[in-house]
């Protein structure tokens, strides 16, 4: 579980394509700034909105990260969010999972992404940006004025909602510390919805079929 509070911009420095073994999945390397020995193999970590967990790390030579650690990536992660598009030099937002010690800055989000979306408009106001996404259906029934969604693992409040996007407000000091400040307009993005929104969906889901 996240908050969707991003604590490190980390780099994706290799994509290794799975070729044989059980499972075959690709394999990802990612740079970060994360004291690494305070990682558990095994452990939890939101990349972009989408949780995966750390199969090896190490420590860097050089001064450009602290270390590095390694996740797996199955199909199905690469074809519903935008992890198929990453390279190396990717850069991506990372969040640690949460403790019960942990302040819940932004609001509850699982790291399981329910679809991708693209900018449609980007319009600096007042020093902010306001940026307008383009979703589709499967994530809009879960968006609602002053509601909580989750772009790229970060945890944002709504503006605006149409039929097909909606639109946040990005200060400077949220386009500093996360990838958000460096999309542009045609720019892929994870979407995971408020998750009482998504349980909430589920049940007038049922119910509908309940009545016919």
């Amino acid at each position: 579980m996240f908050t969707g509070i991003i604590t490190d911009i980390g780099m994706i420095s290799n994509v290794t394509r799975g070729t044989g073994g059980e499972w075959g999945d690709t394999r990802m390397l990612v740079h970060t700034n994360y004291d690494v020995d305070t990682i558990d193999i095994g452990a939890s970590i939101s990349h972009s909105g989408a949780c995966m967990t750390v199969v090896e790390k190490g420590h860097l030579s050089d001064n450009s990260y602290a270390g590095w650690y390694s996740i797996d990536v199955s199909d199905e992660s690469l074809s519903k969010t935008t992890m198929g598009d990453w390279a190396s030099g990717t850069l991506i937002n990372l969040e640690r999972a949460m403790t019960a010690r942990d302040e819940l800055g932004g609001h509850l989000v699982t790291g399981h992404v329910d679809g991708t979306g693209s900018i449609s408009e980007i319009a600096a106001i007042a020093g902010s940006k306001r940026i307008r996404f383009q979703a589709p259906q499967n994530v809009m029934m879960g968006v609602a004025p002053k509601g909580s969604i989750c772009v790229e693992g970060v945890s944002l409040t709504v503006n605006d909602v149409g039929n097909d996007w909606f639109e946040v407000n990005i200060i400077p000091h949220t386009a500093d510390v996360t990838t958000l400040g460096k999309l542009d307009v045609g720019d892929k993005v994870n979407l995971e919805i408020d998750l009482i929104a998504r349980y909430v969906a589920r049940y007038l889901s049922h119910m509908k079929d309940r009545n016919g």
